[in-house]
């Protein structure tokens, strides 16, 4: 298994620094759902505001994109959690999300997990107040870990999620980009077997409000976070490709 060393070496780590915060590029909305373009609009102006090394971190994984869609023309990523349950899948949602309204072509998102349990309801709540429409259907992989059918346009091809191993024959088995969206799996998971390069970008899990009365408000809170960071990353593969035309 090779991977590709973060950054792409000392010329990736200049291009890095010499960047400022920026708001992404020119974005296409006229194709999705109004209240999902409505949360698109409003979390870009959002990007200028992630810290500086955030920043930092969402550049590692745009650069290899933009690499490797220059290279052969497409790109999978690989979202990774435990459970397969809310960050994996919301970073799924918004990476795809991200790409589209960048205009760009060849990139399909997946999401796993080390284990698989079931895309959790309140994932997809939120995903709903956001814009996205979802359908749910349970024949498929059964009522206690149902797929949810996550369309962000009517003319755009939909997402299906559910839980999964990231090793799923629904996911890539090689040459992908593993992106691990929590610590507990970055840390017991350090080789992702299939993939081409791997990155860390963790996010503080929702269910800590589970229960409680601030439950929608945090899983809003970083079902926009998540958004946002999305959104910037892919802004960030548009002006890599537009920028340099080749790779180097």
């Amino acid at each position: 298994m090779t991977f590709r060393p973060l950054m792409g070496g000392l010329v990736a780590s200049m291009w890095l620094a010499c960047q400022a915060p920026s708001a992404p590029t020119t974005m296409t909305l006229d194709h999705l759902h109004p209240s999902l373009a409505q949360t698109v609009e409003s979390m870009a102006g959002d990007t200028v505001d992630i810290a500086q090394v955030r920043q930092s971190e969402l550049k590692e994984v745009a650069l290899w994109v933009a690499d490797m869609l220059v290279d052969s023309g497409h790109v999978d990523l690989t979202f990774i959690c435990t459970h397969n349950s809310r960050r994996s899948h919301l970073a799924q949602v918004w990476a795809q999300v991200g790409a589209e309204v960048s205009g760009l072509q060849g990139v399909r998102t997946f999401s796993g997990g080390t284990e698989a349990t079931a895309c959790n309801p309140r994932t997809v709540a939120a995903m709903r107040r956001a814009g996205f429409q979802v359908a749910v259907q349970d024949t498929v992989h059964g009522a206690t870990n149902p797929t949810y059918d996550v369309s962000m346009g009517k003319d755009v091809l939909g997402m299906a999620c559910f839980s999964k191993t990231y090793t799923d024959e629904a996911n890539p088995q090689q040459g992908f980009g593993a992106v691990m969206t929590c610590s507990s799996a970055d840390r017991g998971c350090p080789l992702v077997h299939g993939a081409a390069a791997r990155f860390a970008t963790p996010y503080v899990d929702p269910k800590v409000s589970d229960g409680t009365d601030e439950e929608a408000a945090t899983y809003d809170a970083r079902c926009r976070q998540i958004g946002t960071e999305m959104l910037y990353l892919m802004g960030e593969v548009k002006r890599r490709i537009g920028s340099k035309g080749t790779k180097g």
